[in-house]
């Protein structure tokens, strides 16, 4: 018997499994890989479709550890589920005061995000510790009941606790969370102590609100997960990616999914890191370019930067959500190869954020997809093989790929391969700019870096050339002294390698 170790990974668009054994006979290791295409809503299906794709012995597997964007998605895409907040008298606007970290101060039109709890499902308990945790004034749970009875009236599925202090001692807490259980035994809940023990009341009520929000979408999805794997023969252990760059187990996953809110990008980031300190490249800029989303870090010193003042959504109009949990410091954008090109009403040309994802799809799938992404431009002009799409798996459509694209190059008054190129341009400035905002905007100088770029499209846009026919790549280095270059230089011997430098420095 073989030992195998596995990874999954389910993005918007594809789902990923790599997998290496040694084998018995000679003890030659062994890495294997294949991708199929997601299956939202049920993403469980695609790992399970990967693996049977793959031809892998479930039985035989040790080891599988699974990252996924279920989490960051349900927020995203507001899926989670009806939640209220149970909260210390006094402290029900928390949630919806926040932070006065208004992104564009001057903006007299400005509004708050909406909090993922209306003010009628923010309920009070009295009691109060103070912030060292003694208790002011004793907890008063005689109101839970009818709390409890609205909730159930409102249609509440999960509920979130979060009382003052409670960083310092979480006594009341627990206490409330055990008045909830017994009124309520079906319903969701999670309590702030359980996810974080820091201080800053808003980020730490937020922290749990989101957790509580995406828990029953993430409990079902995990369980479906580890029973699709156990009756098809898996007996081994199961972990779960978490945004910090470990693991854990399904069970303690369940119980606060927020801190899997970025487990794909982290494992990513992680193994970008860990090929940096191989090949002696200490300091990297990783790009991670996927079918929705494009997503880079700064990694300096060998060492991925985890942070845990994490925000969700948060752009120039936008202050965000914050997480209160360890997650790799990242930059994330809409642009992938899914990317969806439109124009606006005033004749200009857009690409992202809205994605074509895994249904429709790009219209290359011949799936039903009828708007142009970065992948039907990529195919007409040639960067892309159709005879060779998807590994040779898909027939690319051709003709739907150039009803897409031409749409978008009527409304512009171009030709198609124009279209297409302009497409892919502001692609890869979009990409430039998250890689400006980790590196240039942060005091560091890019040509410091080696750019390690993965993800399935991540080498074709990493690649590119800037307008003027430079061979910068996105914008980081020169054409005398470019990451890439540095990376093969510095490469440990290979047979190919005198090979890959003579093309190099033979190419225009």
């Amino acid at each position: 018997m073989t030992t195998i170790r596995a990874a999954t990974d389910v993005g918007g668009t594809f789902t990923d499994l790599v997998y290496f054994f040694a084998r018995p006979d000679t003890g030659a290791q062994e890495i294997v890989t294949a991708k199929s295409e997601s299956t939202p809503p049920d993403f469980e299906r695609g790992v399970i479709d990967v693996l049977a794709k793959a031809e892998v012995s479930l039985a035989e597997i040790a080891h599988l550890a699974h990252g996924t964007t279920v989490v960051i998605n349900a927020l995203t895409e507001r899926k989670g589920v009806k939640t209220a907040l149970i909260t210390t008298e006094g402290f029900r606007d928390v949630l919806e005061i926040a932070r006065g970290n208004r992104p564009d101060f001057f903006n007299l039109h400005y509004e708050k995000p909406p909090p993922f709890v209306p003010r009628h499902l923010r309920r009070e308990v009295p009691g109060r510790l103070t912030q060292g945790g003694r208790e002011r004034t004793p907890l008063d749970l005689s109101g839970l009941p009818a709390i409890i009875d609205d909730f159930r009236a409102e249609g509440v599925q999960a509920v979130a606790i979060c009382l003052l202090h409670s960083y310092a001692d979480p006594r009341h807490e627990q206490e409330v969370l055990a008045g909830v259980r017994e009124l309520w035994p079906q319903v969701s809940v999670v309590a702030s102590h359980q996810i974080t023990r820091e201080w800053r009341e808003y980020e730490r009520t937020s922290t749990a609100v989101l957790s509580t929000y995406v828990q029953p979408v993430a409990e079902r999805y995990l369980t479906r997960l580890a029973d699709g794997v156990r009756e098809r023969g898996f007996d081994g252990q199961l972990y779960i990616m978490q945004s910090n760059c470990g693991v854990d187990s399904v069970e303690k996953t369940k119980e606060i999914p927020i801190t899997m809110i970025e487990s794909g990008p982290a494992s990513g980031f992680w193994g970008a890191a860990e090929l940096g300190r191989l090949i002696n490249e200490p300091n990297v800029v990783a790009l991670d370019i996927g079918g929705t989303t494009a997503k880079t870090s700064l990694i300096e010193g060998g060492h991925v930067k985890i942070i845990s003042d994490y925000w969700i959504e948060r752009s120039r109009l936008s202050a965000g959500y914050p997480v209160m949990v360890p997650v790799v410091d990242v930059v994330e954008i809409g642009n992938g190869g899914g990317s969806i090109a439109w124009v606006d009403d005033f004749g200009k040309l857009h690409v992202g954020p809205r994605s074509a994802g895994a249904v429709p799809g790009p219209a290359a799938y011949g799936k039903g997809g009828t708007e142009a992404t970065t992948t039907d431009a990529n195919l007409v002009l040639g960067r892309i093989n159709p005879d060779y799409f998807c590994g040779g798996e898909i027939e690319a459509d051709m003709e739907a790929v150039g009803r897409a694209v031409g749409a978008v190059a009527a409304q512009l008054g171009v030709d198609i391969t124009e279209a297409a190129r302009g497409v892919v341009r502001i692609a890869n400035n979009n990409m430039i700019n998250a890689l400006k905002l980790v590196s240039l905007n942060r005091g560091y100088d890019p040509r410091d870096f080696t750019l390690v770029a993965f993800g399935g499209g991540g080498g074709m846009h990493a690649a590119g050339r800037d307008p003027a026919g430079s061979r910068r790549l996105l914008g980081l280095g020169n054409a005398d002294e470019r990451p890439a270059s540095r990376l093969l230089r510095h490469a440990p011997a290979h047979p190919q390698r005198e090979q890959l430098e003579r093309d190099r420095r033979a190419a225009p």
